[in-house]
């Protein structure tokens, strides 16, 4: 039997380094991707966006993952003997299902125009990655994308612009690597309508393409057996590979405003708001935690799935890291505030401290 991928996206942690943030193993401070390969992770995660900056050069934050960041989180965990999954947003910033903005650089261009540009970067930043050698081992077209990408060209239900754009990214990875895994991710896994209803769509007008990807987050996403019910059902219809690309799961409550350090009008807050962590079936404790991975792991490998990767595990709430600042936000056109809202989900608590949900993981 295949071992499952134990993934972990740890796209920020360059920022969070800089920023001071130390993680411990028994008390021990030790490097955060150390401490995840202790704990059985196999595979890391990493975001690359194309121009994270302000048209003043200032960073957008969270990360700041351009081309440079991106290449030097990956030069570490291959060196580290890591799997890699490369996941191109093709945005300067966030894309999910509530924007897909197109990149500064790229504005303007017509439909033809933006399915060469995903063309020319994809080929380009995969050929910068092989120079380096270090190269991934799998490739996420596009990021949550039920909505669509490259908005208002690819917007939802313009399934030909959305696989047009799709397509040349899959072209570009192709004409550098025959073999390597391609993926194509949308969000809400607990959602068999949206599975459907948006893959049907691609099915007829997509590249060839190996795994879809699915993210599951329980206080947006349904139950696991909903998430499950979905997996096996797309599974059967489509005939790919299943990764669960983003998961997460509270350890606390309980807020970390004296650990961020910003005054109450520019903390974002928990994205688990206290009437969404009401409906999930695990608390959020670090039991719940532990028992929800175990949990989760168990189902998604009864359908085949080939693994899973956890959403910025070491995320913690060191001040100066938020989820988006002023210039980030006014390319995203929204109003913010943008401090951190996910610290608690981390697999560490806000000390830094490793929890128990990583040895689940790891005795998994």
């Amino acid at each position: 039997m295949k071992s499952l991928i134990k993934g972990m996206d740890v796209s920020s942690l360059l920022e969070l380094e800089a920023l001071g943030a130390k993680y411990y193993m028994d008390g021990r401070e030790q490097g955060l991707l150390e401490i995840l390969k202790h704990y059985g992770t196999n595979a890391i995660r990493l975001r690359l966006w194309n121009d994270p900056y302000s048209e003043d050069g200032v960073p957008y934050g969270a990360g700041t993952n351009d081309l440079k960041t991106t290449m030097t989180l990956a030069g570490r965990v291959t060196g580290m003997g890591f799997g890699f999954l490369l996941d191109l947003h093709y945005s300067d910033f966030w894309a999910d299902p509530g924007k897909q903005r197109i990149p500064k650089a790229w504005r303007g261009l017509d439909e033809a125009g933006l399915a060469q540009a995903v063309y020319d970067f994809t080929r380009n930043t995969l050929l910068d990655f092989k120079k380096q050698h270090i190269f991934p081992t799998m490739i996420q077209i596009g990021n949550e994308l039920s909505n669509g990408l490259l908005w208002p060209y690819g917007k939802v239900p313009n399934y030909d612009a959305i696989a047009r754009f799709i397509n040349s990214g899959i072209r570009a990875v192709r004409s550098v690597d025959s073999e390597i895994p391609i993926m194509i991710h949308l969000d809400n896994g607990g959602n068999n309508a949206l599975y459907r209803e948006w893959f049907d769509a691609f099915m007829e007008r997509g590249e060839d393409f190996q795994i879809i990807g699915l993210s599951y987050y329980p206080f947006w996403h349904g139950t696991l057996q909903q998430l499950e019910d979905n997996m096996r059902d797309i599974k059967k219809r489509y005939g790919k590979e299943l990764v669960v690309a983003e998961v997460s799961m509270g350890h606390t409550m309980k807020d970390y405003k004296d650990y961020e350090k910003l005054p109450d009008d520019q903390r974002k807050g928990m994205a688990t708001k206290p009437e969404l962590a009401a409906k999930i079936e695990y608390p959020m404790t670090p039991k719940g935690q532990s028992d929800f991975m175990n949990d989760f792991m168990t189902k998604i490998s009864r359908t085949g799935a080939l693994g899973f990767f956890y959403w910025e595990p070491g995320w913690l709430p060191v001040p100066g890291s938020g989820w988006a600042n002023q210039e980030a936000l006014a390319y995203i056109e929204e109003k913010g505030p943008g401090g951190n809202e996910w610290a608690n989900q981390a697999l560490f608590d806000y000390d830094g401290n490793a929890l128990e949900a990583l040895e689940t993981i790891r005795k998994f």
